[in-house]
């Protein structure tokens, strides 16, 4: 699995959004999905459970940065829409 480092602005969402360090750390380490841009930017995804109901969690990386540097997450009931 590559390295991430988390960047000021993700670590800043995580709290914002209550999300857990555990949650993203599942979804790098075994996403359901990646998308990757033409400018070196991934978006990893998973669906996560949270208050019994299942959630996208969004993970945009810089891939171009050693380690990869975690841009921005969030969550989104929109499932189907980014699939």
């Amino acid at each position: 699995m590559a390295k991430f480092e988390l960047s000021k602005h993700a670590l800043e969402q995580i709290e914002l959004r209550n999300l857990t360090l555990e949650m993203v750390d599942s979804v790098l380490s075994a996403p359901d999905s990646i998308f990757e841009e033409g400018d070196g930017q991934k978006i990893y995804q998973g669906v996560v459970e949270r208050d019994t109901k299942d959630y996208l969690l969004r993970i945009f990386v810089n891939g171009t940065k050693t380690p990869n540097l975690v841009k921005t997450v969030y969550l989104t009931s929109k499932i189907k829409k980014y699939e």
